[in-house]
């Protein structure tokens, strides 16, 4: 349990990550072609080259498994004599290990083969094809919400055990996909400036990207705040102090400073200035606020689930500072690889 607050900084980075990789596939290219958006082709070949992520989160989630009690501090209870009762069936931890490991290889897997009949797209006009490709598109936003479902479950809502929520798991990837967001178009314009893109993108395409951030701006919002009015409102005790302890306590900057970050901040620059969604530094401004702010949202709920004595806050240790900049080194470098082997951009 003493190590439970710098494991959580590494399940920070995993899920942040693992997000970045299934969401480049299940937006800008499923979803995109899902509903015939021409602009996927100004994109969809950037956004997938984010699957480069998927080792490097494969290998952080066999961590925080072998992790144990380090990453899910309720184990560490269930070892206790007479505490083991109140752990339900989902708190197994040999089925929490086999879920975690069958869901990855299975979504990654589904992911890599939407990859390869887009390219096979682009290849042939054989009708059996695209046919394939359009089923595949079909069924990647449903594994998208299964597993993404799964995940928030496991990382951060039955961390504290006996405190649900009926909305969290979609208040958690719909968070997720709104850094997604929020992080393409950071990667866009830094390979835009960097002239390197073979075909770089229109300009139109950040507005779009900044609309949809602003949509999704609102769409979190409401989710975050549901959960908490139905369990204020409900006068639910049991619910609300998980929500107390990272409001009102040690974690309580934390928490006001996410809603700023990912409501107030693009809320107010995107919607009430118009112009804003056309200006790329100004874009990217925000997109750095919402994934800062996802960053951070994430690590209150995690550490959240626990007594003070046991988490700090982030990046005050070596530790910290070591594993997130290690973490954003390899993955850069994942997504360059992948991005130069496929021509996208000149090494």
């Amino acid at each position: 349990m003493e190590n439970f607050g710098s494991w959580s900084v590494l399940t920070t980075n995993f899920l942040v990550v693992l997000y970045i990789a299934l969401a480049g596939v299940t937006l800008a290219s499923s979803i995109l072609h899902l509903v015939n958006g021409k602009w996927r082709y100004q994109v969809r070949f950037f956004a997938v080259a984010t699957s480069g992520l998927f080792p490097l989160a494969g290998i952080m989630l066999l961590v925080l498994l072998y992790g144990g009690e380090n990453t899910f501090q309720w184990l560490s209870h269930s070892h206790t004599e007479g505490a083991g009762h109140s752990l339900n069936a989902w708190h197994d931890y040999t089925f929490l290990v086999v879920r975690q490991i069958f869901g990855f290889l299975a979504v990654s897997g589904f992911f890599l083969l939407f990859i390869k009949y887009q390219h096979l797209t682009t290849v042939t006009d054989s009708p059996a094809v695209h046919r394939r490709f359009r089923n595949i598109a079909l069924l990647v936003p449903f594994f998208y919400i299964l597993y993404g479902t799964m995940v928030a479950w496991d990382f951060e809502m039955t961390m504290m055990p006996g405190w649900h929520s009926a909305s969290y798991g979609a208040y958690q990837f719909v968070s997720m996909f709104h850094m997604f967001l929020a992080f393409f178009a950071i990667m866009l314009f830094i390979l835009m400036r960097s002239g390197k893109m073979v075909r770089p993108p229109k300009p139109f395409v950040m507005n779009y990207l900044a609309q949809l951030m602003l949509a999704f701006t609102i769409l979190w919002t409401y989710f975050y705040f549901t959960q908490y009015l139905i369990m204020w409102y409900g006068r639910l005790p049991e619910e609300m102090d998980r929500f107390n302890a990272m409001m009102h306590y040690d974690l309580a900057p934390l928490w006001w400073v996410f809603l700023t970050l990912k409501f107030f901040v693009p809320f107010l620059t995107l919607a009430i200035w118009t112009p804003n969604r056309h200006n790329p530094a100004v874009i990217v401004m925000v997109a750095s606020s919402i994934m800062i702010g996802t960053w951070i949202e994430r690590y209150t709920w995690i550490s959240g689930s626990v007594d003070p004595e046991f988490y700090h806050i982030p990046m005050t240790s070596m530790f910290d500072i070591a594993v997130t900049l290690t973490v954003l080194v390899v993955a850069w470098f994942s997504i360059k690889t992948v991005l130069t082997k496929y021509g996208l951009v000149r090494a």
